[in-house]
Formats: C-alpha cells, structure tokens, sequence
C-alpha cells in the first residue's frame, strides 16, 4: 500500500474539513438542495478552486492525486457536510476517461470547474451489473448514432457532457462490445429528466434518441469499454464508503452528545448500561469501516481482480455495518431524530442509500462469495 503522501493528504483533509465546519452547515445543505441545479454553482467553483476536484485525479490529466488515498480523504471530509455538490459524478466520469487516456481537455476543464460530468451507463434492466447494456451505437458514415435509455444518472441533469456506454457489436451481458462516448448534454437527441433522490441528491433519467456524434466522440478503443468501467465503479465504491465513514463519524458523535445531555429519571441516559453497550458497539463497527476503508485504498492500484474483491468486501461492510450505525442513531435519538430540522436523521438516510449505490450489500457478498480471494 502507498502511504507516501500522508502529510500533503493531512493539510487537504484540514482544509476540506475546514470548509465543511465554517461553509457548509445542515441549513446551508437544505438551501443548496432547493436550488435550481440541486447544488451550489457558488460552492462548487469554490472547492474546485481550493482543488479539490484537482485530489481526485493524477498528474497525466492535470489532477495532482488521483491514489486511492487522496479520493477516501475528500470524499471522508464530504461526508461530514452531506455535501450535495457533483463531485461523484464527476469522479466516476473522469476515471472512465483517464482509463482510456481520452479527452483530457475534458478532464482538465472539469477539475477547475468550469465544465461538469456525469456517467450515463446504468439502464432500467441492468441493475448492478456492469456489462448489462442495451443502448446502441450504429456506425454512420462518419460516426455514430445512438439509441437508448439510462436510469438514476448521478448528478445527469447539470452536466455539460456525458460519459455513455453502448453496444457497438454483440447483445446481452457480453464482456466485448461496450464502448464509451463523449456526447454532449445538449446535444438533438438528448432528453434529461432530472429529479432529486430521498437523500437529497440529483440524478436524472435520459433518453438517447437517434443522437449522432462524430468518430471522435468514441473514447478509448472500440467495444474495449467494460475496463474503463471497471475502474471507474471501485473509484465509486471507495468514494461513497469513505462519504459514508465521514457520515457515520457525525451521526455518531451526535448520538454520544445527546446521551449526555438528555436526562430521564433526573440522569443523563448515557448512564444507563444498555446505552453504554449499543453505543461501544457502533464505535467498534465504525473502527472496522474504517479499516476496510484504509486497506481498499491501499488496493486502487492493484490488479483488477483484486482491486474488485477488495471494494466488494468494503462494499458489502459499509452495507452491513452502516445500517446498523444508521439506525442505532436514530433509535437511541428517539422521536427528534425523525424531524427535518434535526440533523442526524439526514445522516442516517444518506448512510443507507449509500448502500444501494454500486451494488448493495447482498450483491457484493455474492461477488466475493463467487470471486474467491483473489479475484
């Protein structure tokens, strides 16, 4: 594992931390949500500025990090604030075209934000599976057309440019065949429809109708897609379990406070045993999440095989053991953890629906259960 770094990774940590404790309270987050983007455009080019888009991604595409370490220590930070802003969708897009070592000026454009991306590639009948695409890619003349429809697009609807997968040969969950496209979000043909999820995050579901693109809208090589892909879903995978890791940190601290300070029978509830109990016991799961967290890091450079066992088994962790952290918070919190106003409910909630991003808990027990350990 790569630990060099460590202080420069220290010094970004403080300052996202920073930004989230001065800049980014719960209330602020509920007014970023009710904007029209979803998020903060103000926020956005702030953090982009302080480089933290510039973490996520090495030097080949302008980035200065881009290690497993450096996305687990933004993301962490991220999720102290819930922060809504598209920094997933533009990590999972830019892995893809780093992977393919394409349009870096889209990279480039995107980590001093001026430009924003997303990755159109789950479709209404793929669920978790990541070589499960139906759009199409028929060969014009001189390029392209595409057909077809993308589900729960991450961060879909305010990006300037989409990453989109399709079949350029074979059917069906065929390995062979997926290639990547750069198309514009505003291209003739594109039909967004963005929404917000019950976490109070945006995605958007789009339609590809006859959308034609030029030879050079093709990343990497023809039907050599699934790889980019790859990597780009463990980056996602590191990157919302490290968010939840830093969410959890919140809802737990929130919990201890408050079984300081409310009182029943003329004594803080933190007295009593039970509490005492429930509450080691998230601490001990947060400490193995933690750990998971550190050593799926450390893998982001490893073969694919093992770097995918790794994330799945991170993965399937956050799924088990956020859950239980998640409602434990709200349960010993009682009836004030359910309002809006209260903020741990919204910790809570963004901590289970992690689970259901990338493959939920029982999927990537499946997957490790049917890789074996190395792959």
């Amino acid at each position: 594992m790569d630990f060099s770094h460590t202080e420069e990774r220290q010094m970004l940590a403080d300052m996202v931390g920073r930004f989230v404790r001065d800049q980014y309270d719960i209330d602020t987050r509920h007014a970023n949500v009710k904007l029209e983007q979803g998020y903060s455009p103000e926020h956005w080019q702030q953090l982009a500025e302080l480089g933290v888009v510039g973490a996520l991604f090495d030097e080949n595409v302008g980035g200065f990090g881009g290690a497993g370490f450096d996305i687990a220590v933004v993301f962490e930070e991220l999720g102290r604030g819930l922060v809504v802003e598209p920094f997933l969708a533009t990590l999972l897009a830019g892995t893809a075209l780093a992977a393919t070592g394409s349009h870096g000026d889209q990279i480039e454009a995107a980590i001093s934000g001026e430009s924003q991306l997303a990755l159109a590639h789950g479709e209404p009948a793929s669920r978790y599976t990541l070589n499960h695409v139906e759009t199409s890619a028929e060969k014009t003349g001189d390029g392209y057309r595409l057909n077809g429809n993308k589900a729960v697009v991450i961060s879909g609807g305010s990006a300037d440019a989409l990453v989109v997968s399709a079949r350029t040969s074979g059917n069906g969950d065929d390995a062979d065949g997926i290639s990547l496209f750069l198309v514009p979000a505003n291209a003739d043909g594109v039909h967004v429809r963005s929404y917000g999820t019950v976490d109070g995050y945006q995605a958007a579901e789009i339609a590809l109708q006859d959308v034609d693109v030029s030879a050079d809208a093709l990343i990497g090589g023809e039907g050599e897609g699934l790889a980019a892909l790859e990597a780009a879903n463990a980056a996602g995978i590191l990157a919302v379990s490290a968010e939840a890791l830093g969410a959890i940190e919140v809802a737990i601290d929130m919990t201890l406070e408050y079984l300081k300070t409310r009182k029943q029978f003329g004594v803080p509830i933190g007295k009593f045993q039970a509490l005492q109990h429930r509450m080691a016991d998230m601490m001990i799961e947060r400490e193995q999440i933690r750990s998971a967290v550190i050593n799926a890091a450390g893998h982001m450079g490893s073969a694919p095989a093992e770097r995918d066992w790794n994330m799945s088994a991170l993965k399937n962790l956050i799924g088990r053991s956020g859950r239980k952290i998640a409602e434990e918070s709200i349960q010993m919190h009682g009836g004030i953890a359910m309002t809006w106003e209260y903020a741990v409910g919204h910790f809570a909630k963004r901590i289970i629906m992690i689970d259901h991003l990338f493959g939920d808990e029982d999927h990537h027990l499946q997957r490790i259960v049917s890789g074996g350990p190395a792959g």
